[in-house]
């Protein structure tokens, strides 16, 4: 009997839309790729670029060492799960308003995360890695002031390291998202949870998180149990 993977997500914390998905994706690409072999469960942990939208599926593409044992064991076609994760944090009980109300309040942990599950191809392509590498550093690097290109290395030195690699790729059949953004609190503990998190300067994670959860503080409150 296959086995289908699954996630609890209460209905509040459930995000399905494509753009939202394919955003964090894109901001948080290092992948935890979990599959299953003769052995058992494997678990990978590899930067995977998101391809611009070509048909209806979203492809994920990689590559690994080829000394890893993920790219043979994976030939069977068997479905695989990438996990993305986004912001995470703590979140103390002390920052919510209502604390001072009632003290009915507990610590939680803040996250968002999308599951994507697809079949494994391998691609033992030179041309295929190096174009997917230009993609995924061009992606990277977009950024900074001075972008690096792997057309800026020797090609004999990258054409080298390019075989000790294979390229991967996942066409994607289903994936979801799971925000858990205080939903389930109330608009005034959303608001004040942000505010503390801003207060921490300097942590990326906390500002991150800060960004997230006020995109929910313009939402109405969903009731949650559990």
């Amino acid at each position: 009997m296959a086995l289908i993977a699954t996630v609890y997500c209460p209905e509040p914390f459930a995000e399905n839309r494509p753009e939202i998905l394919q955003a964090l994706i894109r901001s948080y690409p290092l992948a935890t790729l979990v599959s299953v072999s003769d052995k058992g469960l494997d678990a990978n942990h590899i930067p995977l670029y998101l391809r611009p939208g070509e048909g209806s599926q979203p492809v994920l593409q990689g590559h690994v060492a080829r000394a890893n044992p993920l790219w043979q064991e994976a030939v069977s076609g068997g479905e695989v799960l990438a996990i993305f994760q986004g912001p995470q944090h703590y979140i103390s009980p002390s920052w919510y308003a209502t604390k001072a109300e009632s003290g009915k309040v507990v610590p939680t942990w803040n996250y968002a995360i999308v599951h994507a599950y697809g079949r494994l191809q391998v691609r033992d392509d030179s041309d295929w890695i190096r174009r997917q590498m230009m993609a995924l550093t061009a992606q990277q690097e977009n950024d900074l002031a001075r972008p690096w290109r792997v057309d800026d290395a020797p090609k004999d030195f990258t054409e080298g390291l390019i075989g000790h690699v294979v390229g991967i790729e996942i066409t994607v059949a289903r994936w979801s998202g799971k925000w858990k953004l205080s939903q389930n609190q109330p608009l005034c503990n959303r608001e004040t949870v942000v505010a503390y998190l801003e207060q921490q300067k300097g942590q990326s994670e906390s500002q991150g998180m800060a960004r997230y959860v006020r995109a929910v503080c313009q939402g109405p409150k969903k009731d949650h149990k559990g």
